[in-house]
């Protein structure tokens, strides 16, 4: 029962502090003697992303659930060394998932037989050194990755990208006001109401299915390009035109 008590007790306190409930009034708008005027723009800056994103995993199979994950345990156990040993950071080795599922044969319609186990094991990885990726895989596959999902590419600190983005966001608000008034005859007087609908970094896309091992393996190192990343941010601009 003491377990009940505070919480009890700050539920009367919040009552007792509550003020009574009012019906919220809309926030005052400004009067426009002109026409007013609506504008939504959308600003852009441009980064070389400086993260690479690796999902790599370790799929294992076995007649019992015991020997899957043990298998799996055993690989994965090389993994973390060669990481270890590569320079990478616990920061940026993050378990993904651990899956344990069994596999049936249903070549016989009238009843699945149980076959065996498959246990998976899910690593996300991150690492600055872009150019890097396609090694960092060779090193992943060699010490008993069979699934690779990435590399995807990301900028770490996007907030200075972002605010460039808002600014070309408020230069083509304006811009456009000032076509829209002179296409009527009229001149911006002033900025009414500025808010913001969404700055947005690009979406972290990691390719789904998994690379080939075996062709992974017996191929040449591989190349990746991590090319640019387009950061936006949406505004919505009222003007006054007289």
């Amino acid at each position: 029962m003491r377990y009940f008590l505070p919480t009890l007790a700050f539920a009367c306190f919040a009552v007792a502090v509550t003020p009574p409930a009012v019906a919220q009034m809309p926030a005052p708008t400004m009067a426009i003697d002109g026409t007013r005027l609506d504008i939504v723009a959308m600003g852009e800056s441009r980064r070389t992303p400086d993260i690479a994103v690796i999902n790599a995993g370790v799929v294992t199979e076995a007649p019992t659930a015991s020997a899957a994950l043990q298998a799996n345990n055993q690989q994965m156990s090389r993994v973390f060394r060669a990481l270890e040993a590569a320079g990478f950071a616990e920061r940026d080795i993050q378990t993904a998932s651990i899956n344990l599922s069994p596999r049936y044969d249903y070549s016989d319609r009238s009843e699945r037989r149980l076959i065996g186990y498959t246990a998976s094991n899910q690593l996300t990885i991150r690492f600055r050194e872009i150019e890097q990726a396609g090694s960092v895989i060779d090193t992943l596959v060699a010490q008993g990755v069979n699934q690779i999902n990435g590399p995807s590419f990301q900028v770490d600190s996007p907030e200075e990208a972002l605010n460039e983005a808002r600014r070309d966001a408020i230069v083509k608000a304006r811009e456009r006001a000032e076509l829209y008034a002179a296409a009527a005859g009229m001149r911006v007087v002033r900025i009414v109401a500025i808010s913001e609908a969404g700055a947005a970094r690009p979406p972290v896309i990691m390719q789904r299915g998994g690379m080939a091992m075996d062709a992974v393996a017996e191929a040449a190192p591989l190349q990746v390009a991590p090319g640019e990343q387009r950061l936006t941010a949406n505004v919505s601009v009222t003007f006054e035109l007289q």
